[in-house]
């Protein structure tokens, strides 16, 4: 009896070791699908690694590789928590595939959506028919939504069949798009975490018609284009502006600590301050913060500081502090990030700050002179997926800043 018991016993242990090393994720490239609500697929491709043993993602948008360190194995369940915007997979891995829900808070609700994906699967779109037309180039892209048009600006590189590139608006890019044309069919998607896009649409020489834009779970918008190598948005420089009469910022909020912190302080006595209008649910905030990072690193010891001021999905300040944290820790931010108390949304943020005329988008940045004027406000944030935009807004913001520098206090 003993011998038997021992050897169930052991068959036991076996049967579960068996069943948790099913629960390990294949290392190569995998295809992952999320549903809308009436069943479109917008799909994406990740990279997974094993590093020092501990699974590793990377999703592959473009040029871009957005690295994922926090998956985690029970049973046959595997749970991904992704590094930013408050969203994670719960997901069952059965016979090699996937399956199960991606889950986004908003802050006031969940977005739900179905989530399958597959392994050694490279390819994101198939391409059953050769390319009909090439799409490289700039486009004057018109999105409606409830009846408004938002004029963007397209930009696109096509090689073969495969195609990159983004849409830019006056209050960002639509980051690293990537996808293919079959035949006279476009389709580009995207996922950061936070955000998974699909754009379709019919490509017939210099136009682009019945496109459709899903985002998430129920949005779908029409879109269009026409080529135009002319085609470009208004001076970002130009949109946002402090009410008549005003020429200066004032506010007090408390950092992620619980500390006052005021424009007032000491610390920002006699130095050129760029205050950072963000959200940690926002995307093109992501990529303005990378790049503030790196230009705080090289301007602050000269006489620069910067100030996030956060406008989260809720006004719990213990839910915003969670989520500004795992900002903070993701992107070793080396300067003062404020929870606001506001949300971004009913005209928050402009009532936050009641000297500022209006507030279009986010991010929006504000400079200030070393004698506590505002002398610019950019609204928007051009990022890396957009090449030259990108590269040109990094020019002239660091040439206003030595400019700003050079003057007396």
């Amino acid at each position: 009896m003993k011998i038997r018991s021992l050897f169930t016993l052991l068959l036991l242990i076996l049967a579960f070791n068996l069943a948790y090393a099913q629960a390990t994720l294949k290392p190569g490239i995998w295809r992952g699908v999320s549903k809308t609500a009436t069943g479109v697929e917008i799909p994406f491709n990740f990279e997974v690694s094993t590093v020092a043993g501990q699974t590793r993602l990377a999703i592959i948008n473009g040029a871009e590789r957005f690295k994922v360190t926090d998956v985690k194995y029970k049973g046959d369940s595997v749970f991904i928590h992704m590094p930013l915007f408050d969203s994670e997979f719960r997901l069952k891995l059965s016979a090699g595939v996937l399956t199960g829900k991606w889950i986004k808070n908003g802050g006031t609700k969940f977005t739900i959506m179905d989530f399958t994906a597959t392994p050694n699967t490279p390819w994101r779109f198939k391409t059953p028919q050769k390319p009909a037309a090439n799409i490289t180039g700039r486009w004057s892209v018109p999105f409606v939504s409830d009846g408004k048009t938002d004029l963007t600006v397209g930009e696109f590189k096509q090689v073969g069949a495969k195609v990159t590139g983004t849409f830019l608006s006056t209050t960002g890019d639509y980051r690293f798009l990537e996808g293919v044309i079959t035949g006279h069919e476009l389709y580009l998607s995207t996922f950061d975490g936070g955000h998974n896009y699909l754009f379709t649409a019919n490509i017939t020489g210099d136009k682009i018609t019945g496109g459709k834009f899903y985002a998430g779970l129920t949005s779908v918008d029409d879109w269009s284009g026409v080529r135009d190598a002319n085609a470009k948005l208004p001076d970002a420089f130009s949109l946002t502006a402090l009410k008549p009469g005003y020429k200066k910022l004032a506010f007090t909020f408390k950092d992620i600590n619980g500390k006052k912190v005021s424009l007032t302080d000491e610390r920002f006595k006699n130095k050129v301050v760029i205050v950072q209008i963000l959200g940690s649910w926002c995307p093109n905030c992501m990529d303005e913060t990378a790049y503030m990072i790196n230009y705080y690193k090289k301007f602050h010891s000269k006489g620069v500081e910067v100030i996030g001021l956060a406008y989260e999905r809720t006004t719990d300040f213990a839910k915003s502090q969670r989520t500004l944290q795992q900002l903070k820790t993701r992107f070793n931010i080396p300067y003062p990030l404020l929870i606001t108390g506001y949300t971004p949304a009913n005209g928050d943020p402009a009532k936050s700050l009641p000297m500022m005329a209006k507030i279009l988008g986010f991010p929006t940045t504000i400079m200030i002179d070393r004698k506590g004027d505002v002398r610019k406000i950019h609204t928007g944030f051009s990022g890396p997926g957009t090449g030259e935009h990108y590269t040109d807004f990094i020019t002239e913001f660091e040439r206003l800043t030595i400019h700003m520098l050079e003057e007396q206090g």
